[in-house]
C-alpha cells in the first residue's frame, strides 16, 4: 500500500507499508460449515427470481402468495416457473 503524504514545507512524502499488507490465503472447502436450505425456501428464491426476470416485480403484499406457492410439490413450481419464463420470452402479455 502507498501513501502519500504533504509534509510541513509542502513536499509530498510517500511511503510503502508493504510489512502491514499481506494476501490471505483461499478458503478451505473443508472448513466450511454445511449450510442446506430447506426446499420450500429454495423454490421461494427461484419463485422471486423467475418474476422479477419475466417483469413481473413481486409487490411487499405479495408475500403469502408466494409462499403458498412455494409450497407446492416440485413439479408443479417447475412447471410454473417454465409459464413465467415463457412470458419474456415469447411475446405474450404479462
Amino acid at each position: 500500500m502507498h501513501t502519500i503524504t504533504t509534509g510541513l514545507d509542502g513536499e509530498q512524502i510517500c511511503a510503502t507499508d508493504w510489512a502491514d499488507d499481506w494476501l490471505l490465503a483461499p478458503p478451505n472447502p473443508a472448513h466450511r460449515l454445511p449450510s442446506r436450505i430447506d426446499p420450500k425456501d429454495m423454490r421461494r428464491l427461484e419463485l422471486n427470481a423467475v418474476l422479477t426476470a419475466s417483469g413481473i416485480a413481486p409487490s411487499p403484499g405479495d408475500t403469502e402468495a408466494i409462499d403458498q406457492l412455494s409450497a407446492l410439490p416440485d413439479a408443479v413450481h417447475a412447471t410454473l416457473r417454465r409459464w413465467l419464463g415463457c412470458c419474456g420470452q415469447c411475446g405474450c402479455a404479462a
